[in-house]
């Protein structure tokens, strides 16, 4: 009567056999129809980028993100959960101009916005299926048939839409912030765009000899570090850090005097 239980369970197995009953008999709908008439809860997933694949910190927040809507559709609210695709930015732009064998903003202007734009909406979809692959797996409850883009041009009517109720609020407003910028794509950066390619790299560096006068040693020099040597001829004076601890050696065999600080020794 009873399906023998094994000692050695496989709980991938196990969690493949539950989708696949989900799947045939099409659970996630029938949940929703079940609710249909209950107060509505709509649940927006946070768009990944289209450009990438899923990593540990998508599959992290996705966990979190599919307890909020079950746990409404228990207190029977019909639940519509729409995700989305991050279509902005310059992870898409970067993989256009790739492919397009662009270089640049003057290389895009040359052959056209338009191309470009073409290009990529054409890649937005490329990992869609991979990620639906991914989400499922996971055991999330996802309408990816009602999806959207931020591309859309509903989607980008309303944020532009929302802009202007702040703007008729008085919340916007004019100020300076230092950020991060590409000139090959004449654009802002984010803090991750901009330490998504850090590199550790060696840099040329010059110590230099600034002569002191009027010193207690004759034959005196303090010693300087820089790795923009370039700028040593504006340089118009040197600074002591009031907090650092300075020592003065001498060269045996020249005599000279040098002046460094003594945690450099």
């Amino acid at each position: 009567m009873f399906k023998e239980v094994s000692s050695r369970v496989s709980f991938p197995e196990m969690e493949e056999e539950v989708i696949q009953f989900w799947k045939e008999r099409d659970t996630f709908r029938k949940s929703m129809e079940n609710r249909k008439g209950g107060a509505e809860f709509v649940f927006y997933d946070g768009p990944p980028f289209a450009t990438g694949l899923p990593h540990y910190g998508h599959l992290l927040a996705g966990t979190i993100k599919d307890i909020i809507p079950r746990y409404q559709a228990m207190r029977g609210h019909y639940v519509s959960r729409r995700f989305g695709w991050d279509c902005h930015g310059l992870p898409i732009e970067a993989l256009a101009q790739e492919a397009l064998g662009l270089a640049g903003a003057p290389a895009i202007k040359e052959a056209g916005v338009d191309v470009f734009n073409e290009q990529c909406r054409s890649m937005v979809t490329k990992y869609v299926e991979e990620w639906e692959k991914t989400v499922t797996r996971m055991g999330r409850w996802v309408d990816f048939e009602n999806d959207y883009k931020t591309m859309d041009t509903r989607f980008m009517e309303t944020i532009w839409w929302v802009f202007s109720q702040l703007w008729e609020q008085g919340r916007i407003y004019k100020a300076h912030r230092i950020m991060p910028y590409s000139w090959k794509l004449n654009t802002p950066l984010s803090n991750f765009e901009a330490g998504r390619n850090y590199q550790d790299v060696q840099d040329p560096a010059v110590t230099v000899r600034v002569h002191l006068i009027d010193f207690e040693f004759e034959n005196a020099s303090a010693l300087i570090w820089t790795t923009t040597p370039w700028t040593l001829p504006s340089n118009l004076a040197i600074c002591a850090g009031p907090d650092i601890d300075y020592v003065a050696i001498r060269d045996r065999e020249t005599h000279e005097v040098f002046v460094l600080a003594q945690a450099r020794l």
